[in-house]
């Protein structure tokens, strides 16, 4: 696997069409985009990285599937009248679709849909209180307290969060916001930030490679229904306008984050994290793509044989 690695960032991570930072979010302007990672996390607990694993980066739209498992645990069932289970096919900030459907998202990793979320599990709640909440649960899963929120990225995601502004108080016209839309935007601007590094993101995945139970610690994290669940949503809707895409090149369950961060899963195999800063044209990590379409080359991991 080591070897692997290595090759994936002596050819993909060299390359110089790296696609374009997410430079609508001035702090993410500022990331150098030549630096590139990738760490696998094993079921049975060896880990392995090479790049730059080390470097903390905004997680930002992979957050999404954490946030979903806490609602997923605190209302069970009762989420899916808050948001759909669609792709969307449109982009990840389109106000379309809200407007078709009468203010309920398609799924709950288009930013509407993870919006729609941060809602459902604020519960009356002070921000800071859910958020405490939130970075609680990805330490726990991640098995490191050290994980936090980039304050930074969280301002410069306030000061140009028109659209997702929009979306809410769009949502909100509908009746379908239960907390004041300004409680809800200042959490999801700050999960969204929250920062790591691609060994801790690849060890936070784990719970969703054994069927809701972290492999390593023995510890349950979901049912294993529940974890199925995530993971098909993963599949079907986690790169946006891309997943379709995505499936087809990769073969798995995978949730990107315009950091450049991907969380791959490949089911009671293991836990990989890529990061390379570089978008391509739907917000996805350009190369991060072409490194996991790379690994399940090399490894046969496909869920789809």
């Amino acid at each position: 696997m080591q070897a692997i690695l290595d090759e994936i960032v002596a050819t993909i991570g060299a390359s110089d069409e790296r696609g374009h930072v997410a430079d609508y979010i001035p702090q993410l302007a500022c990331v150098d985009p030549k630096q590139f990672a990738i760490t696998v996390a094993m079921a049975d607990g060896r880990v392995f990285s090479a790049g730059h694993s080390d470097q903390l980066f905004s997680i930002q739209s992979i957050s999404k599937v954490f946030t979903l498992t806490i609602a997923l645990g605190k209302l069970g069932g009762a989420v899916w009248s808050r948001v759909g289970r669609e792709p969307s096919g449109d982009p990840f900030n389109s106000i379309v679709q809200l407007e078709h459907e009468q203010g309920k998202p398609r799924n709950p990793f288009i930013n509407a849909g993870a919006i729609a979320i941060v809602d459902a599990i604020l519960m009356g709640h002070q921000p800071k209180e859910t958020l405490g909440e939130i970075l609680q649960f990805v330490r726990f899963i991640a098995d490191d307290d050290s994980i936090s929120i980039d304050e930074k990225v969280a301002l410069s995601e306030l000061s140009t969060g028109d659209r997702n502004a929009s979306l809410a108080h769009f949502m909100a016209s509908f009746g379908r916001m239960e907390n004041p839309v300004d409680c809800v935007l200042g959490t999801y601007f700050h999960h969204c930030s929250i920062a790591m590094n691609t060994h801790q993101l690849a060890k936070a995945g784990l719970f969703l490679v054994d069927n809701g139970r972290n492999p390593v610690t023995g510890i349950r994290v979901v049912s294993t229904e529940r974890a199925r669940r995530i993971n098909s949503l993963m599949l079907m809707c986690g790169h946006y306008d891309g997943s379709g895409e995505f499936a087809f090149r990769v073969g798995l369950p995978g949730k990107s984050g315009v950091g450049g961060g991907i969380l791959a899963v490949a089911p009671g195999k293991a836990s990989i994290a890529v990061w390379s800063p570089g978008l391509d044209e739907v917000g996805n990590s350009k190369l991060g793509t072409e490194a996991l379409e790379k690994l399940v080359q090399h490894t046969g991991w496909s869920i789809f044989g």
